[in-house]
């Protein structure tokens, strides 16, 4: 099956046979709920008043074609809303499980409504409300802490990692990979030259993404950033987390420290994120520095480009300040 909004007859049949209709219930409309980049995915709304959410993970990434990515995202996503539903504070934070359809790769959840995600932070004179802040970090405390242990093998979600860690530790550190970084703003090109040509900074990030590779003791939500995180009338929500896997909690929250700092968020706003994130014994603050600078460069001279208003200069002295982090 291959989700199609132009086909709603086979569309129809498909959700049918998933049990995800009723037998006398009929498709009213399919339609795209938002900008994604991963998958192909319907706002689906029937005869009943109901809506919900179905995403097809293709053989490829949806914004990037030319991008092979793993099928297999839709079903391990699908297992972890299955992992968290008898947790409530996490259940709470997160769309409810409809079905997973491994055979053609589709998952269904829950419909949150006409929501926004958090991107619009990237633009000048947005703040954060600490309270989502809070959210965030009793989150993802409690699923680290809820599911530490020995790694689960059904998260072991080998192939999005490799895929995951080509983009955030090799990609952005070379300068034969075609990407001309001036389609992006112009003079990125130059001032990223001395990074992507820096050896110190390559070692030291070929480092870390072997530890990214390393099965943890974390469950992880593996792509916790603001196009994660949905604002609607409930609060805070947390969505795809197809980049889910067993690792080092640093890695979770070191992401989101890194967006809160493209962002141009305060010192005070990353602290309250930290202050209300209850972490592991062990939990290594120079892996979470470190974790954090390969997430900024990546962002910043890498191919996952962000909606970001930063200036030549602003992003200039963030790449000083993410190599910092890195290399220490």
């Amino acid at each position: 099956m291959h989700l199609d909004s132009n086909n709603t007859t086979d569309l129809e049949a498909y959700l049918k046979a998933q049990n995800w209709l009723a037998a006398d219930e009929t498709l009213r409309s399919a339609t795209k709920p938002g900008e994604g980049n991963m998958n192909y995915a319907l706002r689906v709304q029937t005869s009943t008043g109901r809506s919900f959410i179905v995403k097809q993970a293709r053989a490829y990434v949806e914004k990037y074609p030319s991008i092979a990515a793993p099928t297999e995202r839709a079903v391990i996503e699908g297992n972890f809303y299955r992992k968290i539903q008898h947790h409530d504070q996490l259940r709470a934070f997160m769309p409810q499980l409809v079905g997973t359809d491994s055979q053609n790769s589709v998952l269904a959840v829950e419909d949150l409504g006409q929501a926004n995600d958090y991107t619009h932070l990237y633009q000048p004179n947005q703040r954060i409300d600490d309270g989502d802040l809070v959210g965030l970090a009793r989150f993802a405390s409690q699923l680290h802490l809820t599911f530490a242990g020995n790694p689960d093998a059904i998260f072991a979600n080998r192939a999005m990692r490799a895929l995951n860690h080509e983009h955030i530790f090799n990609y952005p550190f070379r300068n034969d990979s075609g990407f001309d970084l001036d389609t992006v703003q112009a003079g990125l090109q130059s001032v990223a030259l001395p990074y992507q040509t820096d050896a110190v900074l390559s070692k030291a990030a070929r480092a870390l993404g072997q530890v990214y590779l390393q099965d943890g003791r974390h469950l992880l939500h593996g792509d916790f950033y603001f196009g994660s995180f949905l604002k609607t009338t409930a609060g805070i929500k947390i969505i795809d987390p197809e980049f889910c896997f067993y690792g080092p909690a640093e890695f979770d929250l070191g992401v989101l420290i890194a967006h809160l700092k493209m962002a141009r968020q305060s010192d005070q706003s990353i602290q309250v994120l930290k202050t209300n994130y209850e972490s592991s014994d062990g939990f290594d603050e120079r892996l979470l520095d470190q974790f954090a600078g390969v997430e900024i460069m990546r962002r910043l001279i890498g191919l996952a480009q962000l909606p970001l208003s930063l200036s030549l200069t602003e992003k200039q002295q963030l790449l000083a300040h993410a190599r910092d982090l890195v290399v220490g």
